[in-house]
């Protein structure tokens, strides 16, 4: 009898813990655009941190300094980029045969103008 009443309680119990797990959800929230983060980011620093209106001012004249000198680093090394990618798409060319070479050119077009519509989208950038 006691067998059985211990059996209830551990397949009762593994019931119970099966029922209430947390499943894992696979949706990927998608990504903010640049001003999107900024305004959480600003609106997260003065709830968090109570900041004051001079300090708002100052925080945004930081982020703007800040988007200015990455925008800075980025196309001062945009040539060298520009060559790496060149010398990647060179090397895959060679490694396919004519019918893949043409859907590879056509795949690239796409991609181009996919990124493109990103960064029109995307204010601020």
């Amino acid at each position: 009898m006691a067998i059985v009443f211990a059996s209830g309680i551990a397949v009762g119990a593994l019931g119970h813990r099966i029922y209430t797990s947390v499943s894992v959800d696979a949706k990927v929230p998608p990504p903010r655009n640049p001003e999107e983060w900024r305004k959480h980011y600003v609106e997260e620093m003065s709830t968090r941190l109570n900041l004051n209106e001079r300090q708002l001012a100052e925080l945004n004249a930081i982020l703007d300094a800040t988007r200015t000198r990455y925008r800075e680093l980025w196309d001062r090394y945009k040539p060298e980029r520009e060559a790496i990618r060149q010398e990647q798409v060179k090397q895959i060319r060679l490694i396919l045969n004519d019918s893949q070479r043409e859907e590879y050119e056509k795949m690239r077009i796409e991609r181009e103008q996919k990124m493109r519509q990103s960064k029109s989208r995307a204010p601020g950038c």
